[in-house]
């Protein structure tokens, strides 16, 4: 083994002396990243109304960041292993606290696009650079399977933290804390991380960067996570949702023509052709599709059905956070190392399912402690227990110089399918209400008949997207099961091949 790799503060066994202190600022930051996706739906009314932002153009608060963070999360991670991951994380974050500060200080709606389109592109550095960093700083087996059951609870749960942590700023403070209470958290984790964190010599890509690649996946992703987002407001039928999604295949299937015939590849098809990490991209994107609409429906249940206010509605999620960290720290962790990555998520998933299955019984009237805690509380469990190894074998077995790129396809599978998710759910539970009240209306005669077929019709739809979720958990975990073929993890060395300098020690999956 090279000389770099021994160098002060590397061990050949675990990896960097400072890892442990460096999980907790590099988690620190994922939690910002992952809280910044729902805490600012819950102050965007608010901030609708403060801004003057027209109904129809309320969704830029909300696509302009999806759009920068999904279309760029390629590029994001190979400019990780290009120019370093210690660089380019500290580069996101403090990019994601200017912009969230811009964000907290919109004076107009515009400004407020803008804020959260640059919130977008520094996410879009910062998400790979952070799990790739993991990647390539824990390489004993047993002590990988405990960072990355961090790092998945985080991801999974950090979402619903955001609802509480949201309700909790706008209804006590101001939405505009909902952005300024991400400047600390990016201060402190860079501080951190600048202080603890030295990345392992030789994993650079020294490969000239893509340009076709770039161009060609970034407009791709653009137009796939715009076309959705469309489809959810102006209809599957509307003439430029139809083009989006002709663009979008157009584009990435000369994406995948351009990487297969290139030298150095933005993302090396090696990378998704490996039938553990194709497996696992395909089945959390299917996961996150069931899981995105469900957050949504939920809290409109919460809040509109049952009358939770924002703070209440934060802490009604509290079971499903606690049953993903159990999942993902408790189950995932003790047994990554024990047994085969599909027998984690092909059961996680199926368990999460049942979850879902219980909420296709929702009622108007149903009980929280008798049918949406055991939900949730399933949920959670399977979700952890899934995701787990699941962003952990996504980058184990790739040559450190593709570590940022294969992370950040982690996170593309992740944003792609809540974009999907958003807009497809949505669209099943609209027809659903809309069907069931035409079915319905001759027997509402008074005023308070019709509210409570407006409610029943609204139940109604949401139980029929859940229906469908579970379908779509089914498939993501018979992919699990069918795909990921991996044996428990081992740590042994892998030379980083090509445009890299020396051999690091990562972690490979036995086949």
């Amino acid at each position: 083994m090279s000389e770099a790799v021994k160098a002060p503060g590397l061990t050949a066994r675990s990896g960097d002396a400072n890892r442990w202190k460096a999980l907790v600022f590099i988690a620190l930051a994922q939690l910002m990243v992952v809280l910044d996706s729902t805490i600012v739906n819950i102050a965007l009314p608010s901030a609708q109304k403060d801004l003057g932002i027209s109904d129809g153009n309320r969704q830029w608060v909300v696509t302009a960041y999806a759009l920068a963070f999904g279309g760029l999360l390629l590029f994001g991670g190979r400019i990780a292993d290009k120019w370093g991951r210690r660089r380019a994380f500290l580069t996101g974050l403090v990019g994601f606290a200017l912009a969230s500060a811009l964000g907290g200080l919109a004076t107009s709606g515009p400004m407020m696009f803008g804020a959260r389109a640059l919130q977008g592109v520094f996410g879009a550095l910062l998400a790979p650079a952070a799990l790739s960093l993991l990647a390539v700083m824990f390489t004993d087996a047993r002590e990988r399977a405990k960072a990355f059951g961090i790092y998945g609870a985080i991801a999974g749960g950090g979402g619903a933290v955001g609802l509480i942590l949201g309700g909790f700023l706008t209804e006590y403070l101001d939405w505009r804390w909902t952005f300024f209470v991400n400047v600390p958290f990016a201060i402190v984790a860079a501080l951190g991380a600048t202080l603890v964190i030295r990345e392992p010599e030789g994993g650079r890509n020294r490969s000239p960067l893509d340009i076709p690649g770039v161009v060609l996946s970034t407009l791709g992703l653009v137009a796939l996570v715009y076309g959705f987002t469309r489809a959810e407001s102006d209809g599957w039928g509307d003439a430029v949702t139809v083009s989006m999604f002709v663009a979008s295949v157009v584009l990435l299937l000369a994406f995948v023509l351009v990487e297969s015939r290139v030298k150095a590849p933005l993302l090396p098809l090696r990378v998704v052709r490996d039938r553990n990490r194709g497996g696992i991209y395909l089945s959390l994107g299917l996961a996150i599709i069931g899981m995105f609409g469900l957050f949504l429906f939920l809290t409109y249940y919460l809040q509109i059905v049952k009358g939770y206010t924002p703070v209440k509605t934060g802490f009604a999620f509290l079971p499903m956070v606690a049953g993903m960290i159990t999942g993902s720290t408790q189950i995932g962790t003790r047994l990554m190392t024990r047994v085969r990555a599909r027998l984690l998520m092909g059961p996680g998933f199926l368990v999460a399912g049942l979850g879902m299955l219980l909420l296709t019984q929702l009622e108007i009237g149903s009980s929280y402690v008798t049918l949406l805690l055991p939900a949730m509380v399933l949920l959670g469990l399977g979700m952890g227990t899934a995701f787990m190894p699941a962003m952990s074998l996504a980058t184990q077995g790739v040559e450190p110089r593709d570590a940022g790129v294969a992370s950040a396809m982690v996170n593309t599978s992740q944003q792609v399918g809540g974009a999907i998710g958003t807009a497809l759910l949505n669209t099943i539970a609209a027809s659903a209400k809309t069907s069931y009240f035409k079915d319905h209306v001759g027997g509402a005669v008074t005023k308070p008949q019709q509210q409570l077929l407006g409610l029943q019709s609204m139940v109604h739809g949401y139980t029929s997207a859940i229906a469908f979720a579970v379908g779509i958990l089914g498939i993501a975990a018979l992919i699990a099961f069918t795909f990921v073929n991996a044996g428990r993890p081992g740590s042994v060395t892998v030379a980083s091949g090509t445009g890299a300098e020396d051999e690091v020690p990562v972690p490979v999956v036995a086949h």
